[in-house]
């Protein structure tokens, strides 16, 4: 008798389970179904006029006309992008706040030591928006059209060939540790207060390559003040089909900025995969943006992004850790 009673409470309690779970999400699609019903904010945690900044307004502007809301670019810069990203942790998982992310939030989990929040717990996938490759370029001075002959040049000077980053831990700077590392060859970084002054440098002579993005470069490519010998992507760029990649030479390289949105972790599945949805739409009309940045539309799952922001983390840790970058 007390065991049939035993397991009639286990059923009854099981049932109960059930029910509420499946209240949930009766609620939860019931939410997306009506979400939303007041304007969204993209938390940017970059200044304003970036390329961010950019694509995370333009972004706005299409999922204002396909929702109906009002869709705010709020930026929120400072700290290596940590003040805005906080913010966002913090925000309601309800879909009424999402978050611009970027390389740079693959690489804080593993060079800085304390960050008020943790980048994969705290946060969901919604969709990587694109891809930019960055670029090799090299002062014209230099005696090298490739990478090929920059490597040769390292290899016939260990230690003597500078080249210069946005500053320590930045993609550029990344980027540049990967392609010694893989080359296996010695050279000096030189890190800057930003990409505009080792532009500047690389431009007067002070440095001889770097890494740069398609916007700080392509006006002195043009100009012939600095000279383009390869891109960061795995394929060629359709901006610039002539020049060939780096994984051409060093199999597997890949240097690219992406650009991505994210939503605070609970955010409720049928309000991802509505965001989901609507943001691929808009990735055609966005495209002839995203070309004037040498970048390209890559669209796809919650779970691709996923994947993708994993094997990022995963790649710019082991090269933080190979090159010796103290955490900051």
């Amino acid at each position: 008798m007390q065991q049939n009673r035993a397991r009639s409470g286990v059923g009854a309690g099981l049932m109960g389970a059930m029910a509420g779970l499946l209240a949930c999400l009766a609620a939860g699609t019931a939410g997306a179904q009506s979400y939303p019903v007041k304007p969204i904010r993209i938390i940017v945690p970059f200044a304003p006029g970036g390329p961010n900044d950019i694509l995370a307004r333009a972004v706005g502007r299409k999922l204002s006309e396909s929702l109906g809301q009002q869709v705010i670019a709020d930026n929120r810069p400072g700290g290596g992008t940590v003040i805005g990203t906080e913010a966002a942790a913090r925000a309601p998982a309800d879909g009424y706040t999402l978050l611009m992310a970027s390389t740079s939030h693959t690489v804080n989990p593993t060079l800085k030591r304390s960050l008020p929040f943790d980048q994969l717990r705290d946060f969901t996938y919604v969709i990587l928006l694109a891809k930019a490759p960055n670029l090799l370029v090299v002062h014209p001075s230099v005696p090298v059209r490739s990478v090929k002959d920059l490597v040769a040049l390292a290899r016939s000077k260990p230690g003597e060939v500078v080249f210069g980053s946005g500053g320590t831990g930045t993609s550029t700077h990344l980027s540049g540790e990967l392609l010694r590392s893989m080359a296996g060859v010695k050279m000096i970084h030189v890190p800057y207060k930003g990409g505009a002054p080792a532009t500047v440098d690389l431009v007067g002579g002070q440095i001889s390559w770097m890494f740069g993005t398609f916007l700080t470069s392509i006006p002195h490519i043009r100009s012939g003040r600095m000279r383009v010998i390869a891109t960061g992507g795995l394929t060629r760029s359709p901006v610039l089909p002539d020049v060939p990649t780096v994984a051409e030479t060093l199999p597997g390289f890949e240097s690219v900025g992406w650009y991505g949105v994210m939503a605070p972790a609970g955010t409720p599945r049928p309000i991802i995969d509505r965001l989901n949805a609507e943001m691929n739409k808009s990735l055609k009309d966005l495209q002839p943006l995203l070309l004037q940045d040498g970048a390209e539309a890559v669209g796809g799952t919650p779970e691709a992004f996923a994947a993708h922001f994993r094997a990022e983390t995963e790649k710019w840790a082991a090269v933080i850790r190979e090159a010796g970058i103290e955490r900051n």
